[in-house]
């Protein structure tokens, strides 16, 4: 009896000292995990908010010549590379940590995208911006701090569990009728609001947000040893994130061309962050067993990143661009007239000697 209590012993030890080391092996490595996850989130929003000036830039210098569309210039293309390196970053940070906690982190763009308006486009620092930027900042800590920080293995078989729930399908109507009335008003009513813009690329990054999380963390778990390529679904979610990237950048680099960058930035940050999140807590059900006290202190600091964001956003001064329309009439010459002179082009008098005339006595009564 002894003998067999002590083999019993023998046998069961080993089981409670794996699952022991086990857990301590989960108490320790989601440190780090977060931590890797955070420091990539940061430099890809870095380099996504530089990438979105220099597409911007590119637009109001191609803007000014006249000449060429925006996509045959070189700095465009040279902000497209940079946005896709920032958004490769975004990509293997979600694969670290969950979708509510590396979305908040978006709140870095804003910051970086004013400090560089300041720095590069000539801008006020004002004291708007200081706070808003106290308040971002204040707010990314509550949403890290506060954050679920549970992990999950994602593999083929919960991904294909998650796609069928009720739940997600529900969610997934919702959204594609959505879509589809913002797109008609967009595209046939010609309703050219950034906020339809914006929630355009919003519903778009919903499903990016889901896809990407999925196919990496499959291709995270296929690393360590569980091959997750084999499955169909991580093809399907391979293509879900191609498409849904691919529009995204089409509908925001509309909204970059039809608005400022200081506007655009902090209204994707906003949409971008709430729909990230509804789609952790839908697809993936991040808040799951989540304390009320955590929630209540997440959502306060969104709403405070928020409110931080739209601070640094209000009111900043647009780039001035020259206005074709007009004629410089100091770039004429022998004329002293300073003003810019353009008759209607729909009138009779649109390039005929009455025209001349016109500017001909402008410049009689200035010298008078």
């Amino acid at each position: 009896m002894e003998n067999m209590t002590n083999s019993s012993s023998a046998h069961a030890t080993p089981p409670l000292t794996s699952v022991q080391a086990h857990r301590a092996e989960i108490m320790e490595n989601p440190l780090q995990t977060y931590l890797l996850g955070i420091i990539i989130s940061i430099c890809g929003n870095v380099l996504i908010s530089i990438s979105l000036n220099i597409q911007k830039y590119a637009h109001v210098r191609q803007s000014q010549r006249g000449s060429k569309p925006y996509y045959t210039s070189a700095m465009w293309w040279c902000g497209v590379v940079l946005m896709g390196v920032g958004e490769l970053g975004n990509f293997a940070a979600y694969g670290f940590a969950p979708a509510s906690l590396i979305a908040p982190l978006g709140c870095v763009s804003v910051i970086a995208s004013a400090i560089i308006s300041v720095v590069f486009l000539k801008e006020t620092v004002r004291p708007s911006d200081i706070v808003g930027g106290t308040l971002a900042i204040t707010g990314t800590y509550l949403l890290v701090t506060f954050a679920p920080h549970t992990s999950t293995h994602i593999t083929a078989h919960l991904v294909q569990y998650y796609a069928v729930s009720w739940h997600f399908l529900l969610y997934l109507f919702i959204e594609v009728i959505i879509f589809c009335i913002l797109l008609y008003l967009y595209k046939r009513r010609n309703v050219k609001h950034i906020v339809i813009v914006m929630l355009l690329v919003a519903l778009l990054a919903s499903l990016t947000v889901i896809s990407v999380k999925a196919v990496s963390g499959m291709i995270t778990e296929s690393i360590k040893g569980q091959l997750q390529l084999i499955y169909p679904i991580f093809y399907v979610m391979l293509v879900v994130m191609v498409a849904s990237c691919a529009f995204q950048i089409k509908f925001l680099n509309q909204a970059m061309k039809m608005f400022d960058a200081t506007e655009v930035v902090p209204i994707n940050f906003v949409f971008f962050t709430a729909s990230a999140i509804v789609a952790g807590i839908v697809f993936y059900q991040e808040f799951e067993g989540l304390a009320l006290l955590n929630i209540f202190m997440f959502l306060f600091g969104c709403l405070l990143s928020f409110l931080g964001v739209f601070l640094i956003a209000r009111n900043r001064p647009k780039i001035k661009q020259q206005d074709r329309n007009f004629i410089a009439m100091d770039r004429i010459p022998g004329r002293r007239h300073t003003d810019k002179v353009q008759p209607e082009a729909k009138t009779p008098t649109y390039g005929s000697l009455a025209a001349k005339l016109m500017c001909n006595r402008a410049g009689q009564t200035d010298d008078s």
